[in-house]
């Protein structure tokens, strides 16, 4: 078994719920995964976080993002300073984006907010700065409920990338 799995199932209830915020900042997401321990493998625990993911509700999904900067930033108010590092390095391909796409993403990410009333989420794992951008335009066509449901999809497997980053593998 893996050993920091082996440790958080051996946590305080509460220690190992917040420890999972670090993946996705909802915290009913969060208990509710904990609540189903032990987990004998890491598959596991990413089938369980899904199922939990599944269940959960605007509020939790708000929660959740709230912990997200926006794209080409680096500040989130309310994400923890491991998560702010796993941003940073997910979304490492705007350093190098030109000075256009940065503007652009800017420009959108604000359209985004006041249009859908929350952050643009995307799994940026492996997307260039242009994707992203080109991404968000596309979105922006989206209805509010279509939205919120394609980035709750877009939290789920930036959750599921975090869980294996947390566990080492």
């Amino acid at each position: 078994m893996n050993a920091i799995l082996s440790n958080w199932n051996a946590m305080e209830t509460s220690s190992a719920a917040s420890a999972l915020l670090h993946c996705c900042a909802a915290q009913r997401w969060a208990n509710g995964v904990t609540a189903l321990r032990p987990y004998t493998t890491a598959e596991d625990l990413f089938a369980a976080a899904d199922r939990v993911w599944a269940t959960m509700q605007e509020a939790d999904w708000m929660e959740a993002f709230g912990a997200h900067p926006r794209i080409g930033e680096r500040k989130a108010p309310h994400a923890s300073a491991q998560s702010k590092e796993w941003s940073s390095k997910e979304q490492a391909s705007v350093d190098a984006a030109q000075s256009q796409t940065l503007s652009e993403l800017a420009a959108s990410n604000a359209r985004y907010e006041e249009f859908f009333g929350f952050t643009y989420v995307v799994c940026a794992t492996g997307k260039t700065a242009e994707e992203m951008l080109e991404i968000l335009q596309q979105r922006l066509k989206n209805d509010r409920q279509t939205e919120l449901r394609e980035a709750a999809e877009q939290q789920r497997q930036i959750t599921q990338i975090r869980l294996r980053k947390w566990l080492e593998i």
